[in-house]
This record gives C-alpha cells, structure tokens and sequence, in this order.
C-alpha cells in the first residue's frame, strides 16, 4: 500500500497591509493643548506657582486666537521646557495618571471619539502624534483607545528634567516618525489617513493619502481648499461617559479654559486678555512672556 503522500503545500494569501489613521492630539482629538491642561494640580503638588498658571492661561488664548504657527509653538516650547527644568518625572506621571479622567475626560471632543470607533471597526490602528511631552501623551492615547504613540521626549537625568529636549515631534518631524511607525507596522501610507488642525503638521498631512483637516487654523484651511482636501469642525467637548448622550452646550463663553482643565480664576479676565491678543497681533509670539 502506497504511503501516504501530504497535500500540496498552499501559499497562504499574502495579508494586506495594515493601515493607521494618523491624529494630531490638540484641538484635534482634544479642545486646547495637553501641554498646558495639567496646571492647576501642577499648582497644587507644588511644580508651579499661581504666576505660572496665569501664564498658562495665557498661553492657551495664544493658541486660540492666534492658532499653533511656528512661532507660537516655539515659544510655547520654550517656556515650558524651561518651568518643567528640575521636575521628577515620576511625579509629573503620578500627578498625570492621578488627574487624568478629571482633566482630560471633558476635552475630549465627541466627534473625534466617534471617529478613532470607527477607524477601530474598519481595522484600523490608530496613532497619536503630539508635541506635548510624553509623559502627557501616552496616558491621553491610551485613554482614547488608541494603539500607539509618539511624543516630545525631554532629557532626563537623575530622574528629573534637564530643560534640554532629544526629540520633538512637530512639524517635519512627525512625519519622519509616521513614516518610522508605518515601515515597522507594514503600513502602506497612501492608504492611511490623517487629522489635524494646524499647518504645522502640513508634512504629517502630506504624508499620507488620505489627509483630513479638523478645525483648521487658516492657513491650513487655504491648503486644504486649494487640495481638495476633507474639513472637519468638531464642536464642544463632551465627555467620554457621556458622548452618546444628547450633547452638552457649547463652551464658547468660557473659551474653552474650563474645558481644558484649568480652572482658573482669570477666566473672568478672558476678554482682557484676547483683546490684548488682538491688538498687539505676533509680537506676543516672540517678544512677550506668557
């Protein structure tokens, strides 16, 4: 009797490449700047005083009125980089996981968490590319569900900040990393898809295929006109436990600094402040302290 033969070898399918849907994190995923929404219990642990904070809220309104240009995130780095010189990183993560459903939870905008669903429900991976530190950005990501990060690390020695910054991702740089995250995950770019806000993140956007804009400052709305390209308003921010509830008013009165976390006593100044913004334009972006 003849011995059994096996059964001819099949090649399996070669698998698709997997595709990520790309999402800046402020004012795209979340109404105002992560950098900045954790103030108050900085304040409250002891990392910054009460000037600081008003310094924050400032620096928030810069982002609203003047939007994140280049000169507006150089000067936000900056300053921020210099406050956190000296911080123990463990404790910036203790006060961060402690806080995080507090401060993060209300800005998250409902459109957005509807969308990172359904890139999930379409297999999808979904990656978070933020300028905001680490430390902020990856406890944000895994909050909404996403896959993977990647953030500004700052240099660290002893366990505490040195004031120096060994990667920061913005600008070119986010796209460098999009393409480092889609080489080692097998994405094929041009079927993935992105979303931001500031033209900042134009090389993020051109990247890709399938690049959406999402409250867009105006420049990157004339780019987006002159592409063709998706626009994308996200309104107020809703919680996560309640985004499929009828949604919340609109923070248009608070400007958003409530909804960012900071809980200021300023906020009655707010007008002061964007009038000021108003009148004196771009010279904050380099000449004035925040």
């Amino acid at each position: 009797m003849p011995a059994p033969t096996a059964p001819p070898a099949t090649t399996a399918a070669p698998r698709a490449p997997r595709r990520a849907a790309f999402f800046d994190l402020d004012k795209t995923i979340i109404a105002g700047s992560s950098a900045l929404a954790f103030s108050r219990p900085f304040r409250r642990q002891g990392l910054i005083t009460r000037r600081a904070v008003l310094r924050s809220a400032y620096a928030q309104l810069l982002l609203l009125f003047a939007g994140a240009d280049a000169d507006t995130m150089d000067l936000l780095r900056h300053r921020i980089t210099a406050l956190a010189t000296g911080w123990e990183v463990a404790q910036v993560r203790s006060i961060v996981a402690e806080t995080l459903h507090e401060i993060v939870a209300p800005m998250i905008y409902a459109e957005a968490a509807e969308l990172i669903t359904e890139h999930h429900a379409a297999g999808d991976e979904i990656v978070v590319l933020s300028a905001s530190g680490l430390e902020v950005v990856e406890p944000i990501a895994a909050l909404i569900g996403a896959d993977r990060s990647m953030a500004t690390r700052m240099s660290v020695r002893d366990g505490r900040y040195t004031g120096e910054i060994d990667f920061y991702c913005y600008g070119e740089e986010k796209a460098v990393a999009a393409r480092a995250i889609a080489a080692e995950r097998g994405y094929d770019l041009a079927d993935c898809r992105a979303y931001s806000d500031s033209i900042t993140d134009l090389p993020l956007l051109l990247a890709v295929g399938h690049p959406t804009v999402v409250n867009p400052d105006r420049a990157l709305r004339r780019e987006a006109e002159q592409r063709g390209w998706p626009v994308l308003t996200f309104a107020a921010p809703v919680s996560l436990r309640s985004r499929l509830r009828p949604r919340a008013p609109a923070l248009a009165a608070g400007l958003g600094l409530a909804a960012a976390g900071l809980g200021l006593a300023v906020a009655g100044g707010a007008g002061w402040w964007a009038q000021r913004i108003r009148e004196r334009g771009s010279r904050f972006r380099r000449s004035e302290a925040f």
